[in-house]
């Protein structure tokens, strides 16, 4: 099992999956005035506020709610289980390359729930957004799963000419 390269690339997105966990996505900003700025971090463990001063106007600031976060995190717990799951589906060649493929749907996906969480953001906390250096990471994970499932039909094709010779 662990010998075969699909299986690293694999174990890859599970490292990754479990990193995009933790690690903020999107960056909202507000200018409240030019002496207040307001900063909110979104990743898949919810809204945080990374503002560290609110100067003299803090009693003024309202505080902000951004509910149903659920669905980021839930987009980011797919792919390290789901890749888990495919890691121990060895002995099941073509499941494996399905689910492989299916693994890399999710990836792609995860954008578009990004970009849903992106918009209703930008109406509902701060105009202007930026999209974080770790959000390339479910991109990287599409990458390697298809690189997973490219050997594991690699390897679907050589256990079948061993059985056409015996």
């Amino acid at each position: 099992m662990i010998q075969r390269i699909q299986t690293i690339y694999l174990c890859l997105v599970v490292v990754l999956g479990t990193v995009l966990y933790f690690c903020p996505v999107l960056q909202f900003t507000s200018n409240i005035n030019d002496n207040v700025q307001r900063m909110f971090e979104l990743g898949a463990t919810g809204l945080e506020e990374q503002t560290e001063e609110y100067s003299y106007l803090a009693d003024e600031l309202t505080p902000v709610v951004f509910n149903d976060e659920w669905g980021l995190a839930i987009a980011t717990l797919i792919m390290p289980v789901l890749a888990l799951i495919i890691i121990f589906l060895y002995k099941k060649r073509k499941l494996q390359a399905r689910l492989s493929l299916l693994l890399f749907l999710f990836s792609l996906a995860y954008y578009g729930v990004l970009l849903i969480y992106a918009w209703f953001g930008k109406r509902m906390i701060a105009p202007d957004w930026s999209v974080l250096p770790p959000a390339c990471m479910p991109l990287i994970n599409a990458v390697f799963s298809l690189m997973a499932t490219r050997r594991i039909l690699k390897d679907e094709a050589l256990v079948r000419a061993a059985d056409r010779l015996r």
